[in-house]
Protein backbone atom coordinates (compact mmCIF):
# COMPACT_ATOMS: atom_id res chain seq x y z
CA UNK A 1 0.00 0.00 0.00
CA UNK A 2 1.48 3.35 -1.35
CA UNK A 3 1.58 6.52 1.35
CA UNK A 4 -0.76 9.21 0.28
CA UNK A 5 0.74 12.22 -0.80
CA UNK A 6 1.14 15.10 0.94
CA UNK A 7 -0.08 18.38 -1.43
CA UNK A 8 0.47 20.87 0.77
CA UNK A 9 4.58 19.73 1.29
CA UNK A 10 4.88 19.31 -2.01
CA UNK A 11 3.06 22.39 -2.75
CA UNK A 12 5.54 23.98 -0.46
CA UNK A 13 8.67 22.28 -1.63
CA UNK A 14 7.66 23.71 -5.18
CA UNK A 15 7.64 27.29 -3.61
CA UNK A 16 10.83 26.70 -2.06
CA UNK A 17 9.46 27.40 1.15
CA UNK A 18 9.34 23.80 3.04
CA UNK A 19 10.55 24.27 6.14
CA UNK A 20 13.29 21.36 6.53
CA UNK A 21 12.99 20.78 9.82
CA UNK A 22 9.14 21.06 11.49
CA UNK A 23 10.22 18.94 13.70
CA UNK A 24 12.39 21.44 15.86
CA UNK A 25 8.95 23.76 16.04
CA UNK A 26 7.93 23.33 19.67
CA UNK A 27 6.13 26.87 19.83
CA UNK A 28 2.36 25.50 21.21
CA UNK A 29 -0.02 27.13 18.60
CA UNK A 30 2.26 25.18 16.22
CA UNK A 31 1.53 21.77 18.20
CA UNK A 32 -2.44 22.80 19.04
CA UNK A 33 -4.29 24.23 16.40
CA UNK A 34 -3.74 23.58 12.53
CA UNK A 35 -3.99 26.61 10.84
CA UNK A 36 -0.33 26.45 12.33
CA UNK A 37 1.84 24.91 10.16
CA UNK A 38 5.64 23.87 11.29
CA UNK A 39 6.08 23.00 7.46
CA UNK A 40 5.41 26.30 6.39
CA UNK A 41 8.26 28.09 6.45
CA UNK A 42 7.01 31.55 5.85
CA UNK A 43 4.53 31.38 8.70
CA UNK A 44 6.92 29.70 11.18
CA UNK A 45 9.12 33.21 10.95
CA UNK A 46 6.69 35.33 10.55
CA UNK A 47 5.18 34.21 13.78
CA UNK A 48 8.58 33.99 15.25
CA UNK A 49 8.96 37.48 14.64
CA UNK A 50 4.96 38.52 15.63
CA UNK A 51 5.46 37.06 19.16
CA UNK A 52 8.89 39.12 19.54
CA UNK A 53 7.21 42.37 18.39
CA UNK A 54 3.90 41.80 19.47
CA UNK A 55 4.08 39.55 22.54
CA UNK A 56 7.42 40.70 23.86
CA UNK A 57 8.65 37.35 23.91
CA UNK A 58 12.50 37.16 24.45
CA UNK A 59 14.46 36.88 21.00
CA UNK A 60 16.38 33.58 22.33
CA UNK A 61 12.72 32.26 23.50
CA UNK A 62 11.43 33.07 20.31
CA UNK A 63 14.33 31.26 18.15
CA UNK A 64 14.08 28.18 20.13
CA UNK A 65 10.67 27.77 20.00
CA UNK A 66 10.59 28.46 16.39
CA UNK A 67 13.56 26.24 15.38
CA UNK A 68 15.93 28.65 14.59
CA UNK A 69 19.47 30.21 16.12
CA UNK A 70 19.23 33.79 17.29
CA UNK A 71 20.95 34.41 14.57
CA UNK A 72 18.74 32.88 12.46
CA UNK A 73 16.30 35.47 13.30
CA UNK A 74 18.09 38.34 13.36
CA UNK A 75 18.63 37.65 9.31
CA UNK A 76 14.57 37.11 9.46
CA UNK A 77 14.03 40.33 11.22
CA UNK A 78 16.13 42.47 8.86
CA UNK A 79 15.16 40.44 5.53
CA UNK A 80 11.24 41.61 7.20
CA UNK A 81 11.89 45.20 7.67
CA UNK A 82 13.67 45.66 4.34
CA UNK A 83 11.22 43.55 1.95
CA UNK A 84 7.98 42.74 3.80
CA UNK A 85 6.73 38.74 3.73
CA UNK A 86 8.77 38.68 0.54
CA UNK A 87 11.92 38.92 2.62
CA UNK A 88 10.96 35.47 4.93
CA UNK A 89 11.32 33.67 1.37
CA UNK A 90 14.95 31.87 0.96
CA UNK A 91 17.29 33.31 -1.20
CA UNK A 92 20.02 31.21 -3.23
CA UNK A 93 23.23 31.91 -1.34
CA UNK A 94 26.09 33.30 -3.60
CA UNK A 95 26.62 36.30 -6.38
CA UNK A 96 23.01 36.62 -8.92
CA UNK A 97 25.89 37.79 -11.80
CA UNK A 98 29.71 37.05 -13.20
CA UNK A 99 30.69 39.93 -10.69
CA UNK A 100 33.95 40.27 -11.28
CA UNK A 101 33.81 39.86 -15.46
CA UNK A 102 32.66 43.68 -15.33
CA UNK A 103 32.45 45.32 -18.33
CA UNK A 104 35.93 46.76 -18.10
CA UNK A 105 37.24 43.21 -17.77
CA UNK A 106 35.55 42.10 -20.67
CA UNK A 107 36.64 45.16 -22.81
CA UNK A 108 40.15 44.15 -21.77
CA UNK A 109 40.11 40.79 -22.50
CA UNK A 110 38.58 41.45 -26.03
CA UNK A 111 41.07 43.78 -26.58
CA UNK A 112 43.93 40.87 -26.13
CA UNK A 113 41.99 38.85 -27.77
CA UNK A 114 42.20 41.38 -30.84
CA UNK A 115 45.97 41.49 -30.75
CA UNK A 116 46.54 38.25 -30.11
CA UNK A 117 43.76 35.62 -31.47
CA UNK A 118 45.72 32.53 -30.24
CA UNK A 119 45.59 33.33 -26.54
CA UNK A 120 43.73 30.71 -24.32
CA UNK A 121 41.84 31.30 -21.33
CA UNK A 122 44.77 30.43 -18.93
CA UNK A 123 47.11 32.79 -20.56
CA UNK A 124 44.03 35.46 -20.91
CA UNK A 125 42.99 35.30 -17.36
CA UNK A 126 47.04 35.75 -15.92
CA UNK A 127 47.02 39.21 -17.70
CA UNK A 128 43.61 40.24 -16.46
CA UNK A 129 45.55 39.55 -13.06
CA UNK A 130 48.08 41.42 -13.41
CA UNK A 131 46.72 44.43 -15.42
CA UNK A 132 43.70 44.61 -13.10
CA UNK A 133 44.31 43.15 -10.33
CA UNK A 134 41.22 40.79 -11.23
CA UNK A 135 41.46 37.12 -10.81
CA UNK A 136 38.68 34.82 -12.76
CA UNK A 137 38.92 31.51 -13.53
CA UNK A 138 39.57 31.13 -16.92
CA UNK A 139 36.33 28.73 -18.05
CA UNK A 140 34.44 31.73 -16.41
CA UNK A 141 36.42 34.09 -18.73
CA UNK A 142 35.04 31.57 -21.47
CA UNK A 143 31.92 31.73 -20.43
CA UNK A 144 31.01 35.34 -20.00
CA UNK A 145 33.46 35.95 -23.53
CA UNK A 146 30.85 33.44 -25.53
CA UNK A 147 27.71 35.44 -23.88
CA UNK A 148 29.47 38.73 -24.74
CA UNK A 149 29.98 37.55 -28.25
CA UNK A 150 26.21 35.71 -28.30
CA UNK A 151 24.64 39.37 -27.41
CA UNK A 152 26.27 41.63 -30.21
CA UNK A 153 25.49 38.91 -32.75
Amino acid sequence: MSKPKDVKSEALRQQGVLHSRPQDVTDPLFQAHEFFDPRDLIQVKYEMLRRVQVEGLSITAAAAAFGFSRPAFYQAQTAYQRHGLLGLIPQRPGPRRAHKLSSEVLDFALEQLAKNPALRAAALAASIEEALGVIVHPRSLERALARRQKKER
